[in-house]
């Protein structure tokens, strides 16, 4: 029994892992498309281009 729920354990571990990277993979994804977009919406500041983000 106990060798069974070990397994049984594993497989969760492993599968909530999975799923955990994957979504990561794609706010990582979307992250970068809009720090991308930013370069390319950037505001004007005094006449020249300034930065989108206030670092």
């Amino acid at each position: 029994m106990v060798p069974l729920l070990v397994v049984l354990l594993l497989a969760l571990l492993l599968f909530g892992a999975g799923f955990a990277l994957k979504a990561l993979w794609w706010i990582a994804v979307i992250v970068l498309v809009v720090w991308l977009l930013g370069f390319l919406v950037r505001p004007t500041v005094s006449g020249r281009r300034g930065r989108w983000y206030r670092w």
